[in-house]
Order: structure tokens, then sequence, then C-alpha cells
């Protein structure tokens, strides 16, 4: 029989992803794709899943599923989520046997916006424009193009339990720190809409994530950033963590399900090895930001994506019986974030 996930409960938000609909921009398709791409990938990676596999991208609403017909490894990893299999606390990131009629239940934890659970082989939802990504607003992707909710059946892609060289793990990502560094800008392509003055308060000042934050976009709050040239510019193709400056003067920026084109000038874009930091980001939270240069930031995403690829070196076996003192040692989290697309020629910095 093959393996089946099955929605006991699912938190508003929780979608079906994978790495994004991509080469449909210029007929206004988004990619929608994960919110924190370092942690899908993460996730993924330690079931030996790539970007084309499709996973669960869980928000602060939760999750619980059980899994039916055949076991399953499965894999998790993201914000700080508190997880639980059949009642029994386990690490934040970790790859498990999922045996039929074994519930396994993810909630928020004390901060962190998104995790991930990924199966092995990915779910097999339904192929839409090459991706099983879910852009809710177009209805495209995932289950009818909408968030899961419970009574919905996963199919699971493959399910090999008997895999010999798989073992129950933690998996050790320092890149998953919460340490407070700025997040990384690279200036453009609208730079110039904005005086000397005006990006020295931007990369000077401290911005609060307010409630207005969602896959398509995060308003920060803060000082006001001038724009010399107005706020009104022809539109063009808008990158993900572009940064716009709109008429109140304060910062969006543009998240996985962004629109494709914005009319709006952009001093600048994230870099892409922060995303995922700055997607993890909870309302109230504040952050800085810091410019580098595109150099910089292809390095920085060589680097983490170095990385992440090594996650399966970051295995360490679960003990038999897991105990608060066990938790502690499997969650090896530390060390620095530093933040990715899968060929390195085709990188958005």
């Amino acid at each position: 029989m093959e393996a089946r996930l099955r929605v006991l409960h699912a938190g508003i938000g929780v979608t079906i992803q994978d790495g994004g609909r991509y080469g449909y921009l210029r007929y206004g398709i988004t990619p929608a794709g994960p919110m924190d791409w370092a942690a899908f990938r993460t996730a993924s990676l330690a079931l030996g899943n790539d970007d084309h596999s499709a996973a669960i991208e869980v928000s602060t609403g939760g999750l619980q599923i059980v899994c039916e017909g055949n076991a399953v490894w499965v894999a998790f990893a993201g914000g700080e989520f508190v997880w639980h299999r059949a009642g029994e606390l386990m690490p934040q990131a970790a790859r498990l046997l999922l045996e039929p009629g074994v519930p396994l239940q993810a909630r928020a934890g004390a901060s962190g916006t998104f995790a991930y659970l990924a199966v092995e082989g990915g779910l097999d939802t339904p192929v839409v424009l090459g991706s099983r990504a879910t852009h809710t607003r177009s209805g495209l992707g995932g289950i009818g193009g909408r968030s899961l909710r419970a009574g919905d059946i996963l199919p699971v892609g493959l399910s090999r339990p008997e895999r010999a060289q798989y073992f129950e793990a933690s998996i050790g990502a320092p890149w998953f720190t919460r340490e407070p560094l700025p997040i990384r800008v690279v200036l453009g392509p609208q730079d110039d809409h904005f005086a000397p003055g005006a990006r020295k308060i931007f990369f000077s000042s401290e911005f609060t994530l307010t409630a207005a934050a969602d896959r398509m976009a995060y308003r920060f709050e803060g000082p006001e950033i001038e724009s010399v040239q107005g706020y009104d510019i022809i539109s063009d193709g808008a990158v993900l963590g572009a940064i716009q400056i709109t008429g109140s003067k304060r910062p969006f920026v543009l998240m996985a399900d962004r629109q494709p084109t914005g009319g709006y000038p952009k001093l600048g874009a994230v870099a892409r090895a922060d995303i995922g930091r700055l997607a993890q980001m909870r309302p109230g939270e504040a952050c800085r930001f810091k410019k580098i240069s595109p150099q910089d930031a292809q390095q920085s995403l060589l680097r983490l994506e170095d990385e992440i690829a090594g996650a399966i070196s970051h295995l360490h076996p679960l003990p038999k019986k897991l105990t608060t003192e066990s938790l502690f040692a499997a969650n090896l989290i530390g060390g620095v974030f530093d933040a990715p697309p899968k060929d390195r020629n085709d990188r958005v910095s």
C-alpha cells in the first residue's frame, strides 16, 4: 500500500510548496515557493530530495498529520517550532520514520514563522505549470490552489521505509541561529531616487515588522525614507527581497508571493542569503539593514549553499528514548546564519 499523509489540523497559511514556479513571470505568474528556502532545502536534503520535491510549509497556525498506508521517512526544519511524534517531544530539526497511524504535530514556539515538513520523494500533488507550489491568490498548485485543511489526503511520491542507510537523527543546522545580525541589502535599481541622507537613515535606523506581513510582502515601520523623485515609476520587474518605498515613505520587502512587477522605487534588495532570516521574523520584531556589494551578496549565498549541501553530515542519531537531556544535546543550533536557487549561474543577489 502506498504511503500518504492525512491532515488532522492545519492552521491559517499552511500550504504545499516546492522550490517555486519559474519561467512564467512574463505572463504575470508569481513563482511562489518557500518563504525560507534555506529551511526548506535543509529538510529536503536530509531525505535526498531536490528543490522540485514538494513539502508542507507550516505557519505559526501549526499542523497535525497522521501517516497512513506504508511508513514514510520525514524531515522537518525551520523556525523554533515544537514538534511531537505520538506525544513525544522531538528536536527542532530532525529526520524520522513515521509509522502508519502515528501522528506528528508542530506548533509555533518561541520564535520563527515558518517550518517545513518534507517526505522522502516529495508530496505527489498535481503539477501545475511545472511546479506543485501553492499560490493562493491565483489558485495555482497544492490542493486546489488553497491552504491545507483538516481532512486533506496528501499522497507521497516515494515510500521506502526499509532504507538501510537511513537512521533517525537530529539535524545540526548552525545557519538557523537567531543572532540579531543586520539584514544585508544590495542597492538598486532605483537607489538614485533617494538622497544620500535618506539612504543613511535607512541603513542606520531600526525598523519594526508590522502586522501587514504575509507571503506577498513584509511592511516595516520606522523613520520616513524620503524620495527626491517621487514615489511612482514606470512599472518594472520585482525580484524576491526587493525593498519598495511607497508613498507612506516606509519600506515594503517583497516576498515569495510578490507581484511580478511594481510601480514604486526600489532602494535595494535583500541578499538572498538573508531572505530566510527575514521571513522568520514575527510582527513586532525589529531589525537593521546593512549595505553590501553584489559580490559580497553572491559570496554569502555560495557559502550558505555549501553549508546546506553538507546537511547530511550534520545528522546526529537520536537516542532510542528521548529525554530532556538528550534533546538539549540534539538541538545543535549555533554559529552564524549566512542564507539560496540551485544553479549557481542563476542567482538573484
